[in-house]
């Protein structure tokens, strides 16, 4: 069966693993989920994750993280832009992102894919993949 949105199922698969309190989650390996799951990583909302040669594309194993009491770190996880609606942020938009925001935004830029604290400071814009908090 053919996937039309594969972050959207990469997002699913976090957002029930850890309302689940699995420990790790297994999800198909791309090079976009990697960036985003790097990127979340960095921001702190996920554990570690390894890449796990497989003989189609390769499986990304991602180790959720969670707080005192197995309390997940990742509260929500949402799709912005999705294939039926691409949502876009100028600089503006991407400047006013930053205030009183709890959380990231992922974009994908030109740059590459970066939260929004960073495309501010590079005063670049781009689309919208996802939100943290």
């Amino acid at each position: 069966m053919s996937m039309t949105d594969p972050v959207a199922d990469l997002l699913t698969r976090i957002r029930n693993a850890s309302q689940a309190r699995k420990p790790a989650v297994n999800v198909p390996s791309s090079k976009l989920k990697v960036e985003i799951v790097r990127i979340l990583k960095q921001e702190k909302f996920l554990h570690d994750y390894t890449e796990l040669p497989d003989r189609k594309q390769g499986i990304l194993r991602i180790n959720l993280r969670y707080a005192a009491g197995d309390v997940p770190v990742i509260k929500g996880i949402e799709r912005v832009s999705r294939p039926g609606l691409r949502r876009y942020w100028d600089t503006e938009e991407t400047r006013r992102s930053t205030f009183g925001q709890t959380g990231c935004a992922v974009l994908s830029t030109s740059s590459g894919v970066m939260t929004n604290f960073e495309a501010a400071r590079k005063k670049i814009g781009g689309e919208v993949l996802l939100r943290c908090w």
